[in-house]
């Protein structure tokens, strides 16, 4: 264990002076703070990680060597140009539905009926359906079946609006293999949808993997990794090659005594798993669309990374980056995790494609560690999130701009965006690269997609679609991440008035 902590720490060293130029970066404000309160952060990985971000929080009121002005490269401000490729329906459509999911009490209220057991209520339940379908469903997903997806994507691509679609069957959880074929085949319908669009008009193919492989053997799979990791000699007869997926301050309290190892009938689930993942890899291949695994909770997160390096190792070839892994900036070992997995991905010649996000599991994720005990895994404060998704973006683009790797930075940050676009500009990475994309989630952040697009980069759409019955969970989830972004966020809504 010490010999290996010394070598991570050699290893972020030498990443810190390879990647990090003292020229400063500037970090996202407060949600308390203005734009313009945002400040220049030096990054020095040569310190423990625990001081890194309380030096750079020290450093929020320097703004100091910045050569820079962000906000010149990326216009939020003029609505008529912003939105000048959508219709004044859809605006008012748009404008009602935004306003209804800001006001947390409705919020509240809806998921409360959506959990109850009046929705057992035949008529009670056809009566929510048909209203959910036609307010949030319409607008935060991309329709019910192939032919209403395929005319959402061609309508987000063309008539100006210019963005790419991220296309996602918004199932969330399976429990069995029976389930998970099912969801296998839709993943690989998904695909097909794909190759029946324009050219370049979907940008990624989105899976959860909880999806095809049971969740509880994700948990089990997690287990056993985490206590290798604590014990090197514990071996792992079924584990493929695959790129680092622990740091040093990674949690592992979720695994607090030696778990058995797998059944043989767990052994034969997770090779059934696996080989669901690689015949989408496969289907995707074939398709010339990427493949974005998704973030989940940290009880199967190490699985999850498992699957997805081992299968980049497969797939990832030369230039051609078919799998993309998913970091979520609002754990505290995010960057570490990054910096380690991009080095070793580098060191045996494998391009890696990461799509960077703050988080989406917040309440769960801190309720489980205070349960246990521990301290929560995702830093103290917002601050501290922007700080880390800043820094994972910067040393990304940075590696993009200069080698191999590709990055999707998935943000409704709208400084974020600024830092991101400012230096991405000055290392000349714009329209023509494929390295590089911008993300939001469908029907939120449209001033920060069209700003970004008429930027001249890459933008896309996180699109979920399937029926109404099966994407309820996926809304509820939604509702629940980011009601204080949607109570907060003002510009959406006062750019569409």
């Amino acid at each position: 264990m010490a010999t290996r902590a010394l070598s991570q720490k050699k290893l972020l060293k030498s990443l810190a002076h390879r990647y990090f130029s003292p020229r400063s970066l500037n970090t996202a404000a407060s949600a308390s703070a203005s734009p313009s309160d945002s400040s220049s952060i030096s990054i020095n990985l040569t310190e423990k990680p625990e001081s890194i971000l309380q030096n750079q929080l020290a450093a929020l009121s320097a703004n100091t060597n910045t050569n820079t002005n962000n906000s010149s490269y990326i216009n939020l401000h003029d609505a008529e140009k912003l939105f000048s490729s959508v219709s004044t329906t859809k605006l008012l459509r748009a404008t009602a539905n935004l306003h209804l999911a800001s006001m947390e009490p409705i919020v509240d209220l809806g998921m409360w009926v959506m959990n109850s057991k009046l929705m057992d209520k035949e008529v009670f339940r056809d009566i929510v359906l048909a209203f959910v379908k036609h307010t949030f469903y319409e607008h935060f997903c991309a329709g019910e079946n192939a032919l209403a997806t395929e005319n959402t994507v061609r309508s987000l691509n063309s008539g100006g609006a210019g963005l790419r679609a991220m296309l996602v069957y918004a199932v969330e959880y399976a429990s069995d293999n029976q389930s998970c074929d099912r969801n296998l085949e839709s993943f690989l319908d998904t695909v097909e949808i794909a190759k029946s669009l324009p050219p370049s008009s979907v940008s990624f193919i989105i899976v959860k993997l909880s999806a095809i492989c049971p969740m509880k053997l994700l948990e089990r799979v997690s287990d056993l990794l985490r206590w290798q990791y604590k014990d090197s000699s514990f071996n792992l007869p079924w584990k493929l090659d695959t790129l680092p997926i622990f740091s040093d301050i990674s949690p592992t309290y979720h695994t607090l005594k030696k778990p058995e190892p797998l059944t043989l009938e767990e052994e034969h689930d997770l090779q059934l798993g696996h080989q669901r993942l690689l015949k989408i890899c496969q289907k995707c291949l074939d398709a010339n669309v990427p493949l974005t695994i998704d973030a989940e909770h940290t009880s199967v997160q190490p699985a999850i990374d498992y699957l997805t390096y081992s299968s980049a190792i497969m797939y990832n070839k030369y230039d051609n980056i078919v799998m993309y892994g998913t970091i979520q900036a609002y754990l505290k070992d995010a960057k570490e995790r990054l910096l380690l997995a991009s080095k070793a991905a580098d060191n045996i010649g494998i391009p890696m494609g990461f799509k960077l996000v703050r988080g989406a599991y917040m309440s769960s994720e801190r309720k489980l560690a205070s349960s246990l005990g521990f301290e929560s895994p995702i830093h103290n404060y917002i601050q501290e999130t922007h700080a880390c998704y800043n820094e994972c973006a910067s040393f990304m683009i940075d590696k993009i701009a200069n080698g191999p790797g590709a990055l999707v930075l998935a943000t409704h940050n709208v400084e974020s965006g600024k830092i991101a676009v400012a230096k991405a500009h000055d290392l000349g990475i714009g329209r023509v690269s494929q390295k590089l994309e911008f993300a939001q989630l469908y029907g939120m952040s449209e001033p920060l997609s069209f700003g970004l697009r008429n930027a001249g980069f890459q933008v896309s759409k996180y699109m979920p679609f399937g029926p109404v019955e099966i994407v309820i969970p996926y809304l509820l989830r939604r509702a629940e991440e980011n009601r204080g972004l949607l109570s907060a966020s003002s510009l959406d809504r006062q750019l569409m008035r």
